[in-house]
């Protein structure tokens, strides 16, 4: 009963006027970024944090988690016309979309990613609902040496869950770690690593990191391209609805993306694209029915499970932000600074001080979901226009967009030179193979580690025991322990290579 009331507050915020104009910016946007390649949901947010000073708190989440969720749609659009993910999370979307395009199927594969991403996207938020609350409950048992532990569980996971050698992704998150150290200490009020230089004392931002690692690494990396690598998918969509054997074939897919996406979402570092990765690998294991296409020649399963199990763990990946304060991902991270800008803090105490926020954030999922599929299907001819534009107008546009969002942050120029050199510094890790979310998670976690690490040790005066003496605290850390020694073992680590090549 107190689910259906909580839903109630929450609809009857999300249906202001003011908060359905900026739910439908949000999704527009999150479309239009998911669909031009090199701009990601993570680069858009951070462009956009400086603008939300202004707006009500309620629509400021509201508009940058439709960004969020809209552009794991958008991202199919490119995957499957232009063989281009837009979004990291449509990378498995590519291999069967495409094939389904040069085929003359590009209607039915598009028409499949958006039925799958709109009933996955509302299952997520119905959980989200769901658990949200029980899950609250658990989070005022945490106490600083509680905290501490599930954030090393947190990065653990990032580190098993990051695509590529565990090396690397352990070696980001340690450069995040150590980057997260520049600044001011809190107890002394010492500058630490900053090398005299004034502009250092307050730490590197967190929107100069992401836009430059994330916005220009990846516009330089789509310069160091060849022209016709952007090649434009210029057939015409035809027949958008798919057939009845499209659908007997891609029903079972949804559910089961649905289901992994749903599960994996709430993991940290997981999200949306290890659920793409997963319900892929799993529909490749399942046997083909009677003349159904192999998987790599435009089997619509191949579009159909990745792109519901992207936008369920989009939607579930809100769970541990709004619940315990921890964001699992690069996005949820600029979540936290959104809510910090607003003088709200993460964490269990947003659902009892601010239930309007909380549920209306909820209510405006499964509005933003609504709008996502009414604004994708119709207007896929206006997305193959976008596509189009030559890559020498965008970039430029892009490039000043990520300098003036940058600048208007804290008026100063030297924040603009910092992002130019995040750029070539996310350059060269695109380059090395090394991804980049994990050193986002490690930059914005590792203040918060040492803080409640400082805190639990005041509290028991030194004793270092305390993290295993209470109960909570030393589950979290015997399952980090348990997911460090299985990503381990032999056998493992060999599936979990495979999971993340695709051929």
């Amino acid at each position: 009963m107190d689910l259906i009331n909580n839903l109630s507050l929450g609809f009857g915020v999300a249906f202001t006027f003011q908060n359905l104009i900026y739910a439908f910016i949000g999704c527009l946007l999150g479309t239009l970024i998911g669909v031009l390649p090199g701009i990601g949901p993570v680069a858009t947010i951070a462009m956009l944090l400086p603008a939300t000073y202004a707006l009500p708190p309620i629509a400021a989440l509201i508009m940058l988690a439709g960004i969020y969720y809209g552009a794991q749609y958008g991202g199919s659009t490119t995957a499957i016309l232009v063989n281009l993910p837009g979004e990291s999370s449509s990378v498995v979307t590519v291999i069967d979309g495409y094939q389904m395009a040069r085929k003359g199927r590009a209607g039915p594969a598009l028409a499949a990613a958006g039925m799958g991403s709109f009933f996955a996207g509302c299952v997520g938020t119905l959980i989200l609902a769901a658990f949200a609350a029980p899950l609250t409950e658990v989070a005022f048992k945490f106490g600083p040496a509680e905290y501490f532990s599930l954030m090393i569980l947190g990065l653990i996971g990032a580190v098993v869950l990051a695509s590529g050698s565990l090396l690397k992704a352990v070696g980001m998150i340690v450069l995040g770690l150590l980057m997260g150290l520049i600044g001011t200490d809190v107890n002394s009020g010492v500058a630490r690593y900053s090398f005299d230089i004034p502009e250092l004392t307050d730490g590197i931002g967190f929107i100069t990191i992401a836009m430059g690692v994330f916005g220009y690494g990846e516009i330089i990396a789509n310069l160091a391209k060849t022209e016709d690598k952007r090649e434009v998918f210029t057939g015409k969509v035809t027949g958008l609805f798919p057939t009845k054997e499209d659908f007997r074939n891609m029903i079972p897919a949804i559910l089961r993306g649905t289901a992994l996406g749903s599960m994996l979402g709430i993991l940290p570092g997981g999200g949306a694209l290890l659920s793409a990765f997963a319900a892929y690998t799993i529909e490749k294991k399942t046997k083909l029915r009677p003349g159904e296409v192999p998987f790599g020649q435009g089997n619509i399963r191949g579009v159909a499970a990745p792109e519901s199990a992207n936008n369920a763990g989009s939607q579930t990946s809100f769970i541990p932000l709004l619940t315990l304060g921890i964001p699992p991902n690069a996005v949820m991270a600029l979540m936290v600074g959104a809510m910090t800008i607003h003088n709200i803090q993460p964490g269990p105490q947003v659902m009892t001080s601010n239930p309007e926020l909380f549920w209306g954030l909820i209510a405006s999922m499964w509005i933003g979901n609504a709008m996502l599929i009414i604004l994708n299907l119709p207007l896929i001819g206006i997305w193959i226009k976008l596509l189009t534009v030559p890559y020498r107008w965008l970039f430029p546009a892009i490039i000043l967009f990520c300098a003036i969002g940058v600048y208007s942050t804290n008026n100063n120029t030297f924040d603009i030179w910092m992002v130019g050199a995040f750029g070539v510094i996310g350059y060269t890790f695109i380059k090395l193979g090394m991804e980049p979310a994990p050193l986002l998670l490690g930059f914005i976690l590792g203040p918060m580690m040492e803080e409640n690490l400082r805190r639990a040790l005041l509290l028991s005066r030194g004793d270092w025991s305390v993290f295993v003496t209470r109960g909570l605290s030393a589950s979290l850390l015997a399952a980090a322990a348990v997911l460090l020694i299985i990503v381990l073992l032999p056998s493992v680590k060999s599936k979990r290579e495979e999971a993340f090549v695709e051929d």
